[in-house]
């Protein structure tokens, strides 16, 4: 009896032990323009900023599949899927690109590009990060929205710039866009800057059907 109250203790104790050190975090659904005014708002800085201070491509949410984040992400994100090779080498598939609506039937035109840059990222608050937590974010698919596979062109034209200075070049991707946008910096609580703010209230006013889906990171 003794023995079986003690095991029936030590297998409560695990899963108390899980539930507080893995803490579930349930999608929150907001319009665009609360989603907005729950953003924190700082004072960005580069200081100290390297790429390399974010580790990607790692190998994936699967590692058993041969596949990195970035193949992972153009596999989930084809309209038709390429086939993967040996080393997980893509051949055939489709994609549309929806910053600028154009259609890639290559892996190799596509860019997988960070919705919230690395480089606004570090100076909105991942500067302070462990290696590990700027990996993960580097590599996130926790939620679609963080990574997007979209055309060479339109992510290098993007570059490391925010809402303020850049937008998608086709317009009825601002929307979505926005909403993307401020649900990775609710995602990773990341500040904004002032320019940026405005520029997010500017398109929740134009865009006031939009909402925005995020769920906290671990």
């Amino acid at each position: 009896m003794v023995k079986v109250v003690l095991r029936g203790l030590a297998a409560a104790l695990v899963v108390l032990s899980t539930t507080i050190s893995s803490p579930a975090h349930a999608e929150e659904t907001l319009p665009l323009s609360e989603a907005v005014d729950s953003l924190p708002l700082g004072t960005e800085s580069r200081d100290g900023y390297s790429r390399d201070k974010f580790r990607h491509w790692n190998a994936g949410d699967n590692p058993s599949d041969g596949c990195n984040t970035r193949a992972e992400v153009l596999i989930h994100e084809a309209e038709s899927p390429p086939d993967a090779g040996p080393n997980c080498r893509l051949e055939g598939g489709r994609w549309v690109s929806y910053y600028d609506a154009v259609t890639v039937e290559s892996a190799s035109g596509l860019d997988i590009d960070h919705l919230v840059p690395l480089a606004e990222a570090w100076d909105s608050g991942a500067s302070a990060w462990t290696a590990q937590r700027r990996e993960r974010y580097a590599n996130d698919q926790g939620q679609e929205a963080s990574l997007v596979a979209v055309t060479a062109r339109s992510n290098r034209s993007k570059a490391d710039q925010d809402p303020a200075q850049w937008l998608p070049p086709a317009a009825d991707a601002h929307c979505r866009y926005a909403a993307e946008w401020v649900g990775t910096k609710l995602r990773w609580t990341l500040t904004t800057d002032d320019a940026e703010l405005a520029t997010l209230r500017e398109l929740a006013d134009a865009c006031p059907l939009q909402n925005v889906k995020y769920e906290l990171a671990p």
